[in-house]
């Protein structure tokens, strides 16, 4: 069977190598395409049985153009990019790759942090993150890694996740609150971990980020959809002292850069996952998957069940 590999950010040649190996292992033929067009990705879709994407639209538009497909796996932990509700329609298993990209993610948190924190390197006196608390919104896979790096920096530790048990927060050294607010009032800086949908969409607001301290610093390496970006320019108005970085550059990012200069900060696309070792690891792990559930329908990480 064929599987099909589209990529607009290419992987890297070594990971492509991998997906290749482990494809071809089991018995199927593997189909790259790499930056290309939507026509592009309708046409080499035609025969796939398995789809491998990265940050690329699947949509129903796509998927209306792929009869004999059975299988898509976003090299990645989140998966808005892919119509869950048409895939479901159509009886095909969507799956993501958790955890292959957290530490990636989590690394530029601080790497970030550290920037901002210094004043991006111009010479003057900035501060440091040592026994500043970080509140970590969403303790998922990445949430984990950014605490774990956290401590190693001497900073107090604190996370809001509803779906997580607080026996497991506590489990790694981390003090759980109750409420996002609470979460939000006691941080010095906030690390945005949510993914985007119909519950988180807009959901970080003027009335959460102006609860945080003096200095406060938000930084979102999550999604841009889960902000309000009206809602934060109100409160970086208000709040002559916040900060806001992102690794997912805002709709109006260049009228926060107009308003608010050095007090904003993003990266020119998104780059969490834009290391070698994540690139070769959810490449790989995202191979496994299609080829284990065209085997016996292996389906561990499907997010449309």
């Amino acid at each position: 069977m064929k599987i099909l590999v589209a990529t607009e950010k290419p992987f890297a040649p070594v990971a492509v190598k991998g997906i290749k190996e482990v494809v071809e292992a089991g018995g199927h033929e593997l189909v790259l395409l790499e930056k290309g067009t939507k026509d592009d990705l309708k046409a080499a879709v035609a025969d796939a049985a398995g789809l491998i994407v990265r940050s690329d639209k699947v949509d129903k538009e796509v998927l209306d153009c792929a009869p004999e497909l059975k299988v898509v796996v976003r090299a990645g932990a989140g998966y808005d990019n892919i119509d869950l509700a048409e895939a479901t329609a159509k009886g095909i298993c969507v799956m993501n790759t958790p955890g292959q990209n957290s530490n990636a993610v989590a690394e530029l948190v601080f790497g970030l942090l550290v920037m901002m924190c210094r004043n991006y390197y111009n010479g003057t006196s900035g501060t440091e993150l040592k026994e500043k608390t970080i509140g970590i919104h969403a303790y998922g896979q990445v949430g984990r890694n950014v605490a774990r790096i956290a401590k190693g920096f001497g900073m107090n530790v604190i996370a809001h996740d509803p779906f997580v048990n607080d026996e497991i927060i506590e489990a790694d050294g981390v003090t759980p609150v109750g409420s996002v607010e609470e979460l939000y009032s006691k941080s010095d800086i906030v690390s945005l971990h949510i993914p985007a949908n119909d519950k988180t969409r807009k959901s970080v607001v003027k009335q959460l980020v102006t609860l945080m301290p003096q200095k406060g610093i938000l930084v979102n390496t999550a999604r841009k959809e889960v902000i309000d970006e009206e809602s934060l320019m109100e409160a970086l108005d208000e709040r002559q002292d916040l900060r806001y970085i992102a690794d997912v550059k805002p709709d109006m990012a260049d009228a926060m850069k107009e308003r608010f200069g050095d007090r904003v900060f993003f990266t020119p696309k998104k780059m969490g996952a834009q290391t070698s070792e994540a690139n070769i690891k959810a490449g790989i792990a995202a191979a496994e998957q299609v080829v284990a559930y065209l085997k016996d329908g292996w389906n561990k990480f499907q997010v449309n069940k």
